[in-house]
């Protein structure tokens, strides 16, 4: 079983969705360092299920 939390693939995925910072792009892609890091994967993570959610919704 597969904790949320420890599931990487939405990352890939929201690399994909859209442009980003390079600042972003490091972080999705090497990880979070400090606390600075685990709040902004926060951010974006939200960012990824709203954008997902659109595009389900625009699928149906």
């Amino acid at each position: 079983m597969t904790n949320k939390w420890n599931d990487k693939s939405w990352k890939k995925d929201f690399l994909n969705m859209k442009s980003h910072s390079p600042a972003d792009a490091k972080l999705l892609m090497g990880g979070v360092k400090g606390l600075k890091d685990a709040w902004r994967l926060g951010v974006l993570h939200v960012e990824y299920e709203k954008l997902k959610k659109i595009q389900d919704q625009q699928q149906q």
